[in-house]
């Protein structure tokens, strides 16, 4: 007898730190953003990049640092996908941008939303991509560790990013309204 098992997996991103593990759920409704984290996830962009940027009930922000290298390379720059339903609730996960006009996205930046009212300010004006499904408690310890002037932790928290296949069973167990 052959067993079939044809469970559905789904893509997801992991982040591992040396605070821990964070999953991330990609959303369909910004397509180009998604195909982009997984492309530099796949690719091992990040995992020689740090979070770079952390401020406590505001966000955790990784990738290139803010410089005006990370801003200005057009492999690196997306159109904005807004989406009316993704919204800056604690947990949404962000793409990093200067102040351009176009509100292109930096690609290679990304950002976790931690203040858990949520930051409406940003909504429509920088694209939302994913949502934390696993690990809040690392982002919270990340925004609350020792920092300098610019919110540069003192200490590196480095990344390790890549895509992981979930099975619909373990999924749902996580984040059920994903699916």
């Amino acid at each position: 007898m052959i067993s079939c098992n044809s469970e559905k997996t789904y893509d997801v991103g992991q982040i591992s730190t040396p605070k821990g593990e964070i999953l991330i759920w990609l959303h369909k409704e910004t397509p180009k953003h998604k195909a982009s984290f997984m492309q530099l996830a796949n690719d091992g962009y990040w995992d020689d990049q740090t979070f770079n940027r952390v401020i406590p009930n505001f966000v955790a922000q990784g990738g290139c640092p803010d410089t005006p290298e990370g801003f200005n390379d057009p492999e690196f720059l997306l159109e904005p996908e807004f989406d009316e339903k993704l919204r800056h609730v604690y947990g949404a996960v962000g793409a990093g941008r200067d102040d351009n006009p176009k509100m292109l996205s930096a690609r290679c930046q990304f950002y976790i939303v931690q203040n858990k009212n949520g930051l409406s300010r940003l909504d429509g004006k920088y694209t939302i991509f994913g949502k934390v499904i696993k690990g809040m408690d690392v982002v919270n310890t990340i925004t609350n560790i020792e920092r300098d002037a610019t919110n540069k932790p003192l200490a590196d928290i480095s990344l390790d990013i890549n895509m992981i296949k979930m099975k619909a069973t373990e999924l749902k167990k996580i984040y059920p309204e994903g699916l």
